[in-house]
């Protein structure tokens, strides 16, 4: 995958933005930045969008910065003359996608029929945004196009928000999410930048989905953690008995031996582990890869490498 689309989809949000004046476009590129989210696509549903990716591609060379709304060849060479390293259409334009081929530039068409998506694919493309997404059937398209079009990642954008972010970013053929909640125009016009950076901080949490899945106790023997997991079973969560382990319920596994984490561990679910890991990353957290589980290529299974008050952290992949 071309490196830009991969950055892109290590990060998983890519904030659609509509913005009337430039000179506010770097401000708002920084107040994305602060929130955790370096990307950016700036739709040309203005006059000031080619003007706000120079200005921001001039202050943040390194940010990720697209055009969307490219609806024909013209609209292109404007925004990568401007600075933008990637470009988002609406539709599936055959002149704007071989145009962006033919000078290696990373083109994600929209598409939302079987039929869109073979045309995508007789030119070799494999990343397709899901537009509008919610209209064309939402998770449950996805679901429906994952089977004939397992090769293809989909960016969904249109109608996806806070509410319904992780449904969409837990599916395997989601390649990121596209949206505009935590950019809205009026806070862009006030310059209320303090509360875009928390909107995408949001927003950035929600994508990840993480949610507790359990709690792993420590114990020295079978003995000792018979007589602990017989003490849960007093609040209700029956014990029940495995080869390393009791769980009481879902929530509590009391080790029959000390495993990881000097305490224990505690697991959490996510929507996609390698997202969530390019996420703490930046916190200097990193997967054990000698932990890890796969299915059909993808983590399932993973425990970082330093631990939160004395246990062990872990992620699962949400079903």
């Amino acid at each position: 995958m071309n490196s830009v689309l991969a950055k892109l989809g290590a990060i998983g949000l890519i904030p659609v933005v509509k913005i009337e004046d430039a000179a506010k476009a770097p401000s708002l590129a920084k107040a994305l930045m602060d929130g955790g989210l370096p990307c950016a696509e700036i739709a040309f549903r203005s006059d000031a969008a080619a003007a706000a990716i120079g200005a921001i591609a001039k202050a943040y060379p390194d940010m990720l910065l697209g055009a969307g709304t490219v609806i024909n060849v013209g609209l292109a060479e404007k925004a990568v003359a401007a600075g933008a390293q990637f470009i988002v259409a609406p539709g599936f334009n055959p002149e704007v996608v071989d145009w962006c081929l033919a000078r290696k530039i990373p083109v994600i068409p929209g598409v939302s029929c079987p039929t869109d998506i073979e045309a995508a694919l007789g030119k070799g493309l494999e990343v397709l945004k899901f537009f509008p997404a919610e209209a064309s059937g939402g998770v449950a398209m996805l679901d429906a196009l994952a089977g004939p079009f397992s090769q293809v990642s989909f960016m969904p954008t249109g109608g996806v928000g806070l509410g319904n972010i992780a449904e969409y970013a837990r599916r395997d053929n989601v390649f990121a999410v596209g949206g505009s909640w935590m950019v809205k125009a009026e806070l862009i016009e006030k310059e209320d930048w303090p509360a875009i950076s928390a909107l995408c901080r949001e927003a950035v949490i929600a994508l990840h989905g993480f949610t507790f899945a359990h709690l792993g106790i420590n114990q020295s023997g079978e003995a000792e953690a018979t007589t602990t997991a017989s003490l849960f079973a007093l609040l209700g969560l029956e014990p029940k008995p495995g080869a390393v382990s009791i769980f009481n319920d879902t929530v509590i596994e009391v080790m029959k031996i000390p495993m990881r984490g000097a305490k224990g561990h505690i697991g959490f679910k996510c929507c996609n582990i390698e997202r969530a890991l390019h996420y703490l990353e930046q916190y200097g957290f990193h997967g054990v890869e000698e932990t890890a589980k796969r299915e059909r290529g993808r983590l399932s299974f993973i425990y970082l490498d330093k631990e939160i008050g004395g246990f062990a952290v872990h992620l699962l992949k949400a079903k």
